[in-house]
């Protein structure tokens, strides 16, 4: 049975998820503030965890930034009542895997859900790409240990960041759209925002010090991106 942990305050939100997720066969555990959640996150091992943003103690932001910093690369959905770019990419550059704005739309929450999960446990860095290893420019991609690594030193990448950079690094050359990216790493079929793919790959390059000037990633304006050796 999968675990998933509820970081919310609103007790009606929390309620409703705890319900309904149990109902889908998951089993939940459920913090009502930042502080509590984040060492609930940090103690024991969770699937899945949601986290609403406007928490007491301590946002979500935060959270999701401690949660990354441990090494943790447990999948993480933001809950957010204030659906605008600046909060979602601000979510996203903490650590988060994907946001959800409320109110939600249940049967796409338990979607992606489902669909991180499953690609997570997947895909884990050591089970993804066709070689051992991987180079290019100063880099190296080290697929047994799951680990990028530049001059022997290692480029933390959480879990979304590792198979984003491992799916492109497989496939050079070609011009791969956000859609594609969105279904083969995220695992999503249906149709959800291309934001979190940009604001993930803005997150690669900076991690490869190509932030103004991308040499690896290249965006190809309305198509998507293209990896170069």
């Amino acid at each position: 049975m999968k675990k998933i942990l509820i970081i919310e305050d609103e007790p009606g939100v929390r309620i409703t998820l705890e319900d309904r997720l149990e109902a889908e066969g998951y089993e939940t555990e459920s913090c009502p503030d930042g502080v509590t959640g984040e060492q609930t996150a940090l103690s024991r091992p969770f699937d899945l965890i949601l986290l609403d943003i406007m928490l007491p103690g301590r946002d979500g932001y935060a959270v999701s930034e401690n949660i990354r910093k441990s090494g943790s690369t447990v999948p993480i959905i933001m809950l957010t009542a204030r659906n605008t770019d600046l909060d979602t990419v601000l979510g996203l550059r903490q650590g988060a895997d994907d946001y959800v704005a409320k109110p939600f739309d249940m049967a796409v929450l338990l979607a992606r859900i489902e669909a991180l999960i499953r690609r997570s446990s997947m895909t884990s860095p050591a089970k993804t790409g066709n070689n051992s290893s991987a180079d290019f420019g100063d880099f190296i991609l080290d697929r047994e240990k799951g680990e990028l690594l530049c001059s022997g030193e290692c480029i933390p990448l959480n879990g979304q960041e590792y198979r984003l950079l491992d799916y492109l690094v497989s496939n050079p050359e070609k011009i791969i759209s956000r859609d594609r990216l969105l279904d083969e790493v995220w695992g999503y079929d249906s149709e959800t925002s291309s934001r979190t793919v940009d604001v993930h790959i803005a997150k690669i390059r900076q991690k490869l010090g190509e932030s103004d000037i991308p040499r690896h990633i290249i965006t190809i304006r309305g198509r998507g991106y293209k990896f170069l050796y």
